[in-house]
């Protein structure tokens, strides 16, 4: 791991779990995450990152691990110009429709990238591994987390692991997706249902903090992304959000507690499997 000087670099922005720096004379780009992250994760992520690059999954190269004394990160390829895909929606609201349907065709073509199973990890061994700690969430909660994972199939194609549209960019010539550290193989469930779940949340000041838009403006989003996904009209995905609940349960309580690095509590454990009923 490298130690970068944080004067040699800018500040480009932050999202849920880091802060992005720009190199003041080099294209490359500085992940950090926050300060409870420590350095075994952040190597798994970058480990899964060059995996994903090296499979031809479209994202920036990642180039080595970093910190700056206190937090620990990864260093990238920096695209210029670039745009993220929420970011043309919130400057350019008339291309909802255009940039939804690019989405869902991006989605699509990374869904059907053949996954090296020996060097990218199982999204669901990965979610088994992770509800076998102890004391991350009660025990009625794993058991039946657990339970749901049995019925889940494992299939050898690539995932993002964090599938939105704040993770997607474009300099005008080129797609590609970015935050590719969480990245797996499997069923593409696990990415679609962590799409509709970030899709439909209601607070305003978390949608406008992490994506620049409004709760109706994602949920939008989703009503065109979701039909050009699955290929059939809107009226007819309710079976196909039955289908993505049990995927959203298991990894909106994985992604909270990377996030947060807390165990759930009850109250949010009997909350979250509300989803189910």
């Amino acid at each position: 791991m490298t130690r970068i000087d944080l004067s040699e670099w800018t500040r480009a922005g932050e999202g849920g779990q880091g802060v992005a720096y720009v190199h003041k004379s080099e294209k490359r780009l500085a992940k950090l995450f926050n300060p409870g992250f420590n350095a075994d994760f952040a190597f798994k992520e970058f480990e899964v990152a060059r995996v994903a690059y090296d499979l031809g999954v479209p994202t920036p190269e990642p180039y080595r691990l970093i910190t700056d004394g206190e937090r620990v990160g990864t260093e990238y390829e920096l695209i210029e110009h670039k745009r993220s895909f929420c970011r043309i929606i919130s400057e350019e609201p008339e291309r909802m429709e255009e940039i939804s349907l690019r989405f869902a065709r991006a989605a699509r073509e990374l869904h059907q990238i053949k996954a090296d199973t020996t060097r990218l990890p199982s999204m669901k061994a990965r979610m088994q591994a992770f509800y076998a700690q102890d004391g991350i969430a009660p025990d009625f909660f794993v058991r039946r987390i657990n339970s749901l994972l049995e019925q889940i199939p494992d299939t050898p194609y690539c995932l993002h692991g964090d599938m939105q549209i704040g993770n997607i960019i474009t300099d005008g010539k080129r797609t590609l997706w970015i935050d590719i550290g969480q990245a797996a193989y499997g069923a593409p469930e696990w990415d679609l249902g962590l799409c509709w779940r970030i899709c439909h949340i209601t607070d305003a000041k978390m949608t406008d903090y992490l994506f620049h838009l409004k709760p109706e403006q994602m949920e939008q989003h989703w009503n065109i992304f979701g039909p050009a996904y699955f290929g059939v009209p809107a009226e007819e995905m309710g079976p196909q959000i039955q289908r993505l609940l049990p995927y959203v349960v298991i990894k909106v309580a994985y992604m909270r507690s990377i996030t947060y690095h807390e165990p759930i509590s009850e109250e949010i454990a009997n909350r979250i499997l509300g989803m189910l009923a």
